[in-house]
């Protein structure tokens, strides 16, 4: 991370009076006029750190993103710092005709200030965010994102402070976590709603799910939540997509009005193509793709997408760069300082490399993209040529993550089975209570 990852400053986050709380059924129904109005967007690039910068959500949208989300800000550093804002947001950003529509997300734990930071992007975005929902130990340290999780008052001082002052002139949405409790869970996204979040994000995992222990997110939990949560709330569902017919699996399966992805996207923006079977669109070749964000990130201006771009290209080329070490020694030699020049060499290894693979006689038979069985979780792996952008699986212990998911899946139907019992317990509880409550009524009226 960068330097945004000082710590923030919070004034009183002990106990934060509540100033107003909004109507739910009027906050509902802006969330979903703020969503109709910007094309009731489906496919969603999520917020991520040197990853959602302009450049790539550029790219992204020429593969079906319909919705962006800025990296994470830190809220104390862009309030305070001209010249922090001027590298992270260029005039590009937010344009009308380039990027739009466009969230930007900042983490905050002070409500003054992080309100002195959204002032600065009013114009430049459709809605502000507020992320809830970073578990990383840096977030930890400077008590932002998922650490936030606890202290209900702040994060609901934090919403209603964007909401009550900036209202209708810049709207405020908010992506959380979820905790292993469903009930308090779903306590935790209706305390967002009434505090005056427009959207919710949900992140089926939990704090605890990160890097080595991230496994698969519950959807039904998830799909509790969207049920339980009021008619109309504008819901967005983040976790567990691989392909573009997870994107279309999650909505129908779940309820969702738009599916988020942070790390398929990474490694392939073709996740959000559901428009067509176009093969380049899906899993576009690497040598094609590159010269293509190349020529986006060139005519970038700022210095955010260029610093990003070895980062990307580390990420997308997972599974090429195993095959091609020479070709991941050149990206690795790139610095910040290096110039398009030096970046557009790289660039003609991998076409040169593409081209001669293309050259083989047997190429349509070894380019097919083969489909296997639908799996356990719903989904269907594909067998995809190693010179095209794909899903990459994390290994955990030495064990691929295809390996792993079985494990996950058994994970997620015993703690389902056990909080659906903890629910039922909690509705006879009230329900007895109702019961004997009547009955000393009618002792009462005797």
């Amino acid at each position: 991370m960068t330097e945004q990852a000082e710590n923030l400053t919070n004034k009183n986050n002990t106990s934060v009076t509540k100033e107003k709380s909004f109507d739910l059924e009027a906050s509902v129904k802006a969330g979903r006029l703020l969503f109709n109005k910007l094309g009731q967007p489906q496919r969603v690039v999520a917020p991520m750190v040197d990853g959602s910068e302009l450049g790539w959500r550029l790219i992204s949208r020429r593969y079906g993103a319909q919705l962006c989300y800025s990296p994470m800000l830190h809220s104390r550093l862009f309030s305070q710092d001209k010249k922090f804002r001027d590298q992270y947001l260029c005039e590009m950003d937010g344009d009308p005709e380039l990027d739009r529509p466009l969230i930007i997300q900042f983490c905050a734990n002070d409500p003054d200030i992080l309100l002195e930071a959204a002032k600065h992007v009013v114009g430049k975005c459709d809605a502000v965010d507020i992320n809830f929902g970073c578990p990383q130990g840096i977030a930890k340290k400077g008590h932002y994102g998922s650490f936030l999780m606890e202290e209900w008052d702040l994060v609901y001082s934090l919403i209603n402070k964007l909401a009550t002052e900036l209202g209708d002139q810049l709207p405020v949405t908010a992506k959380i976590r979820v905790f292993d409790d469903w009930s308090k869970s779903l306590d935790y996204a209706k305390l967002c709603l009434n505090a005056g979040a427009k959207f919710l994000t949900i992140h089926g995992r939990t704090r605890e799910m990160k890097g080595q222990k991230t496994g698969l997110a519950n959807w039904k939990l998830v799909k509790y939540l969207r049920e339980n949560l009021p008619e109309g709330t504008v819901f967005i569902s983040n976790g567990n997509i691989l392909y573009p017919d997870d994107i279309e699996r999650c909505i129908k399966d779940i309820g969702c009005d738009a599916v988020m992805s942070a790390e398929a996207n990474l490694s392939n923006p073709g996740v959000f193509w559901t428009k067509s079977n176009d093969k380049e669109k899906l899993f576009p070749r690497v040598d094609k793709f590159m010269r293509e964000y190349y020529d986006i990130v060139k005519s970038c201006k700022g210095t955010e997408s260029k610093r990003c771009m070895k980062t990307h290209m580390f990420k997308a080329l997972k599974t090429f760069l195993p095959y091609h070490t020479d070709v991941r020694a050149e990206i690795a030699k790139l610095t910040k300082n290096s110039s398009f020049e030096e970046i557009e060499k790289v660039i003609v290894m991998m076409e040169n490399i593409v081209e001669e693979i293309f050259k083989k006689e047997n190429i349509e038979e070894l380019d097919e993209i083969k489909v296997g069985e639908t799996q356990e979780w719903g989904g269907r792996y594909r067998e995809v040529p190693y010179w095209r952008l794909q899903p990459f699986f994390r290994k955990v212990d030495g064990i691929e993550g295809k390996e792993l998911v079985k494990g996950a899946l058994e994970e997620i139907a015993e703690k389902t089975k056990q909080q659906k019992a903890l629910l039922e317990g909690k509705k006879r509880k009230l329900q007895e209570n109702e019961e004997d409550h009547q009955s000393k009524l009618q002792k009462v009226s005797i």
